[in-house]
């Protein structure tokens, strides 16, 4: 132990446990690992986003966004890979609580509105009913999120199965295959966490995939409702 109380020295020395600390704030570590997963999820819908933003490390984040980002910086444009006319907005709203003007100020500010597929917000507090009217009232599709929903990527849990999302033409294809209707189909709610996550609408048809390297595969498909 150096004179100054800290664990120093030469070769062969262990680094003092201080550096392996963060200094940044929490409040840079939830904007990150939200955005992060944001990221991910634009890119499983289908979305073109580059990878330097997806392994962007939580330092490098801080060094080009600072520990108390700046909410517009934060905010992500994407556009389909297979229709890069469709474009997504993604906007991180503040903490204070979320009422009408909030919402029409953040709508006056996006421009090229004719372009935009969807806009998703990212809420970190309660939205009123005034502020909803003008969410569900707006002529864009716009998907709400809290921001402690997006800390972890719910798709990348051990335990959860593998979803893929079918075309339309696969979607006939296996209706014609098992001579049922879609309706009779096991069901996903339109609000589930997975619907959610890759912005499925009613009437679209997930397969889901369980198991591992140590089960066998058990294959389901579920109309989304």
């Amino acid at each position: 132990m150096g004179t100054d109380g800290n664990f120093s020295g030469g070769a062969g020395r262990k680094p003092c446990i201080s550096s392996f600390v963060s200094h940044g704030t929490i409040e840079s570590h939830r904007y990150h690992l939200a955005r992060r997963t944001v990221l991910e999820m634009l890119r499983d819908r289908g979305y073109g986003v580059p990878d330097s933003e997806l392994t962007r490390s939580l330092d490098e984040f801080r060094s080009v966004l600072s520990n108390k980002p700046n909410l517009d910086h934060l905010r992500i444009s994407a556009s389909l890979r297979s229709n890069p006319s469709k474009k997504i907005l993604v906007i991180f709203c503040g903490t204070d609580e979320i009422r009408k003007q909030v919402i029409v100020g953040i709508f006056s500010q996006i421009s090229n509105k004719e372009s935009l597929h969807r806009v998703i917000l990212i809420l970190q507090s309660k939205m009123n009913s005034h502020a909803r009217k003008v969410v569900d009232d707006f002529p864009t599709k716009v998907e709400t999120f809290q921001i402690t929903d997006l800390l972890a990527n719910i798709t990348k849990h051990v335990l959860a199965p593998k979803h893929e999302i079918l075309t339309s033409e696969e979607k006939q294809m296996l209706l014609q295959k098992y001579h049922v209707e879609d309706k009779e189909l096991p069901r996903m709610l339109v609000n589930d966490t997975i619907a959610r996550y890759y912005g499925l609408q009613k009437g679209q048809v997930v397969k889901v995939t369980y198991g591992g390297p140590l089960t066998d595969s058990l294959v389901t498909y579920r109309c989304v409702m």
